[in-house]
Parts: structure tokens; C-alpha cells; sequence
């Protein structure tokens, strides 16, 4: 115990961090030690591969590399003859971190836990005195990226200027980028959440996505602008997608959300198409405000939109969301789909089947084995439909307007 005390202590007067802390109380104690986020994302570690082996072979891991915290617990959990143990590392009543400690072949007495309490005392210490550093630091980032991605000032449309500054931060202002907007989703009425509660969850949120853009490549532009998150990803030379850029975010987005456990918090995000040049980033980022706008308003919280994929979305997302916009739309609604428009269980299904036939370009056969009606069925729901509607099956004209009504709907309600 004095041993880790006396080394402890010379990591806080040597300005050590959190890897200094966890390589002491793991070659003092001999177990395996990580300080990971309030949801088990590893900040810094000190695990053998043995450790790692033992924790994934329990189910400790997710997918992404999250230990899973929630299952582990302060009381700890058994990892063959020994055990797993989570402390709360905390300051002034705040949640900061989670020290977990494991050793395999052996059960952690309770001497080992009094010794992680006191690691875990000088941990908030150094995380409270990195956290007011970086507060300060990605304050002042976030501030100039808002600048240049709108426009604010006349030396944030300075390219020149902007290139040098981006510089002084490690970011790579050179090469094509996609602009992401994260944005957590608003909570459920059964969980309003406080003032400081919501904060704490912005501020974990990201800290996820500093981390999952490290671990992706170096010079990556991440700041927390309040209310959304907002990184510069790179186009990289492993992405397989048809469609640039769309791998490394999903990548991305599928690293942050992890298996959603830990007590991590839903969220949505709009994905800009390429920016190849510094003067096209405020145009990509207007594109990825407008894509996780509409794709909330489409699909709802934990949506992911690119902005190539909106469509028609954009152009009925343009009609201000007013008394006299919304009004207008459900006029248009009710004019082209009349009886169809209601909200009824029958309307529904005919809207269904509508758009079946829309996909399929009125091909009856089709549309018949997609909603697995035998082929008289479907004929009869097209005369049907055109009875109530027009001559969808002849008239394009009529035809784009039910499919833009059914957008509408689908849009706006």
C-alpha cells in the first residue's frame, strides 16, 4: 500500500495522466487495470492480452472495444477462480470516470480495493485538471470551427489564414472531408433530465466522438459546438463503400453507439456529401444540418441521413414548419389523396399499397408477390385506388403527385 501511495503520488507531482496511474496500480497489485468514461469507454489502460482475453471470453467486451461496465459493477463480477471489479472515480459528487480492475486467477481482496478507492481519488484529480484545461481549449476550437464553417468573420473566410490556424490545432484542413452532425435525441417525457444532466451527456457524448475520430486517423476536426457535435471525417483508402466517404462514417457512428449499453444516449446524424476545398466546408455543413433535420423528422431519433439520399425530402423540408406551412402541406395532402389522407387503419393499408405499386412502377404482378396478394387481389385494390384517386395507372402527372403527397405524409404527418 505505501508502495502505490509513494508512486501514486510521484505521477501527480510529475504532471503524469491517467496511462501513468493505471501502469503503477497494475505492476504494485498485479491486475489488470483500465480508466474507462461513466460508459465503459477505455481512456486509458494497463491489460494484458490475457486481461483482454478474459474479459471477451466473459462477455465484458462489446464489439467496439467498450467494456461493459453495467455488467460488472461495484460489487464486481466473477471471472473464472477470480473476479472483475468496477470503482466510481467521482469529484465533488460528479461521475468522471470508472476505474475496472480484473485478475483472473485470483479473487481481489479487500486490501486491493481500498488501494483502487485511493488510484481512484488521485484519477479525479487528474481528470478534473485535464477537464478545465480541455474545457478552455476546445472552447477556443470550437469557436473558430464555427466561424469557418459559417462564415462569421472576415478572417474565417481567409483561407490562408484558416489553414495556418487549423494548423496550430493538429487538424488537416488539406484534404476532402465529410462534415457529420451528431445531435443526441431529445429526451422522453418519463425522462425530462436536468439542466446539468443534459450537459454531462452532451459532454460524454463528445468525448466519444474525440475518441472514436483518434482512433480513425490523426488531424481530425471534432468540437462540441453545445448542442451537436461536429466532425470533419477524411475519406480513407480501406473504404469499401460504393459511395465515398459513407464507410468510415458508418464506421464512425457505429463505433460511438457501441452496443448502447453503459447508460449511452440515443442520437441521430446528417452526413454532407465531400468537400474537396476549405471555401466548400460551410456548404457541407449546411448539408449536414439538413440532413439530420429531415432524417429526425422521417425516421425519428437515431436516425443516420445523408444528404444525397434526401431527395424530395429537402424540397418539402424548405416549407417553413409554421401554422400557414403546415396548413398549406395538409391542404396539398388532402386535395391529392382525398379519403386516403385520414388516419385509419383502411387508409393505411391502401397508402401501402400504393406506394408498393409506385416502387414497382404499376407493375401488378410485382407489386402482388412484394405484399404476397394473389394477383386478382391486387387488381381489385388498383381499381379501387384509382376510383378514389384518379387514373394512377396511365396519368404520370397524377402519379408524382400522390408520390410527393406520400412524402408529405410521411414527412410532416
Amino acid at each position: 500500500m505505501d508502495a502505490l501511495h509513494t508512486g501514486l503520488t510521484q505521477i501527480v507531482l510529475e504532471g503524469g495522466n491517467l496511462d501513468g496511474i493505471a501502469a503503477e496500480v497494475s505492476r504494485v497489485l498485479g491486475v489488470g487495470v483500465a480508466f474507462t468514461s461513466t460508459d465503459g469507454r477505455v481512456r486509458a489502460a494497463a491489460l494484458s492480452p490475457e486481461h483482454e482475453e478474459a474479459l471477451a471470453r466473459h462477455q465484458l467486451l462489446d464489439p467496439t472495444g467498450r467494456i461493459r461496465v453495467e455488467r460488472i459493477g461495484s460489487t464486481g463480477t466473477a471471472i473464472g477462480p477470480g473476479a472483475a471489479q468496477v470503482s466510481r472515480v467521482a469529484a465533488g459528487g460528479v461521475d468522471l470516470a470508472r476505474l475496472v480492475c480484473l485478475r483472473p486467477d485470483e479473487p481481489i481482496t479487500a486490501d486491493d480495493v481500498h488501494a483502487l478507492e485511493r488510484a481512484a481519488a488521485v484519477a479525479a484529480l487528474l481528470i478534473t485538471r485535464e477537464a478545465a484545461v480541455a474545457a478552455v481549449e476546445n472552447k477556443y476550437q470550437g469557436d473558430f470551427l464555427r466561424d469557418v464553417l459559417l462564415r462569421r468573420s472576415g478572417r474565417s473566410q481567409d483561407l490562408a489564414y484558416v489553414d495556418e490556424h487549423a494548423d496550430t490545432f493538429g487538424w488537416d484542413l488539406r484534404r476532402p472531408v465529410i462534415v457529420v452532425v451528431a445531435e443526441l435525441d431529445a429526451v422522453s417525457g418519463d425522462e425530462p433530465g436536468t439542466s446539468a444532466q443534459r450537459r454531462q451527456w452532451q459532454e460524454r457524448f463528445a468525448a466519444a466522438w474525440r475518441q472514436v475520430c483518434a482512433s480513425i486517423g490523426d488531424g481530425i476536426p471534432n468540437v462540441d459546438l453545445s448542442t451537436e457535435v461536429v466532425a470533419l471525417l477524411p475519406l480513407t483508402e480501406d473504404d469499401e463503400s460504393p459511395v465515398p466517404g459513407h464507410g468510415v462514417v458508418r464506421r464512425a457512428v457505429t463505433a460511438v453507439r457501441g452496443d448502447k449499453g453503459g447508460g449511452r444516449r440515443p442520437f441521430s446524424v446528417g452526413v454532407s456529401r465531400v468537400a474537396s476545398a476549405l471555401d466548400e466546408l460551410p456548404a457541407a455543413y449546411a448539408q449536414a444540418r439538413r440532413a439530420v433535420e429531415v432524417g429526425r423528422r422521417v425516421q425519428g431519433g437515431g436516425s443516420m441521413t445523408f444528404f444525397d439520399q434526401l431527395g424530395v425530402h429537402r424540397l418539402i423540408a424548405l416549407i417553413p414548419d409554421t401554422a400557414q406551412g403546415g396548413a398549406e402541406l395538409r391542404a396539398f395532402v388532402a386535395d391529392v389523396l382525398g379519403p386516403l389522407a385520414e388516419q385509419t387503419t383502411e387508409a393505411a393499408d391502401l397508402r401501402e399499397t400504393l406506394q408498393v405499386l409506385l416502387d414497382t412502377n404499376f407493375n401488378v404482378a410485382e407489386a402482388a408477390r412484394v405484399q404476397f396478394f394473389h394477383y386478382n387481389t391486387m387488381r381489385y385494390r388498383v381499381s379501387k385506388l384509382e376510383r378514389l384517386l384518379g387514373p394512377l395507372s396511365t396519368d404520370p402527372h397524377l402519379r408524382l403527385d400522390v408520390a410527393v403527397a406520400l412524402r408529405v405524409l410521411e414527412i410532416a404527418g
